[in-house]
């Protein structure tokens, strides 16, 4: 029987796993795909301290699953099923096994939300994309959008302007929500225009992507513009249908918690973007997965009288 195991191999996953294997805690972290999650998406980050150049997110994943190892985690790369969470000792059920752990951590993280078209689903990876750094270099010499306004859609912009001779930025609103630093950096670069107060209300295309009908949200015109990708930046949406009917969720399906990331179930503690909270950074799931080990320590060494 595990002491922890921790659904989900981000910088929240990891870093629980950090913590509470260097509090001599027997941890497993289960993860599905690969190590990271959205955070090994992003290309280049410069807001994470300690690193006074800019580093990948693939890279910083990979250096906090190798720390995490180093004290004794293991990794098993698996999806999944089905939670147990009604008795003291948890069980996790997986495509391949079943585990048994005294505390859960729950660090699925967040999926990027899709514009809801009748042509995306059926474009997706055919110019549909909702990750530039992952698909950005096959649209090399290609017109592409982006849409969204906050500092995803920004940074997607940027990194394509690498490959792109064109980018479009739509947006619904006529002013970006990115941090200002971004904002400068978009209104500089003479590869990217702005479509204000805009939406995207058909892809067209019937093999991939050819261009899209843009509607202005204040006049209702529309629009055509041609382009070859079209990237979506529009927010996430929280990965808890496994603990959906189980933990308590908010209308938003973001798993509610207090300060020291336990949920209404004994023992059952959440930490990164899945979780309710204000702002949703690698620093803060980071701060979120330490938080949790913590309290799940804590929560071992209170109930022992149960795992006997």
């Amino acid at each position: 029987m595990n002491d922890v195991i921790i659904i989900g191999g981000g910088p929240a996953g990891y870093t629980a796993a950090l913590y509470s294997s260097r509090a001599q805690l027997d941890t497993l972290v289960i993860e599905k795909m690969f190590s990271g999650g959205q955070m090994a998406t992003a290309d280049v980050m410069e807001n994470y301290p300690g690193f006074e150049e800019p580093i990948g997110g693939s890279d910083l994943a990979l250096r906090m699953e190798k720390q995490a190892r180093k004290f004794g985690t293991v990794v098993l790369n698996d999806e999944v099923l089905e939670l147990d969470l009604d008795s003291h000792i948890k069980k996790v059920k997986t495509k391949n096994n079943t585990f048994e752990s005294k505390t859960i951590i729950l660090c699925m993280g967040a999926s990027p939300k899709m514009l809801g078209l009748p042509n995306e689903e059926k474009l997706r990876g055919s110019g549909v994309s909702y990750c530039a750094v992952c698909d950005g270099a096959f649209f090399r010499g290609k017109t592409v959008a982006v849409v969204g306004g906050g500092d995803t859609a920004a940074e997607d912009a940027l990194y394509l302007a690498r490959f792109c001779p064109k980018i479009y930025i739509i947006h619904r609103r006529d002013a970006m929500r990115a941090t200002k630093l971004l904002q400068n950096e978009l209104c500089c670069n003479k590869k990217i225009e702005f479509l204000w107060d805009s939406v995207v209300e058909e892809i067209e295309g019937k093999f991939g992507v050819e261009g899209l009908k843009i509607k202005n949200v204040k006049t209702g015109k529309l629009n055509s513009i041609s382009v070859d990708g079209l990237f979506v930046a529009i927010g996430l949406n929280p990965n808890t249908s496994l603990v959906k009917n189980k933990v308590e969720l908010n209308k938003d399906g973001y798993v509610i918690t207090d300060d020291r990331m336990r949920t209404n179930i004994p023992g059952v503690f959440a930490a990164g973007d899945l979780r309710e909270k204000y702002l949703r950074q690698i620093i803060t799931a980071a701060a979120d997965g330490a938080s949790a080990a913590y309290t799940a320590e804590q929560y071992i060494n209170e109930n022992m009288k149960y795992f006997k």
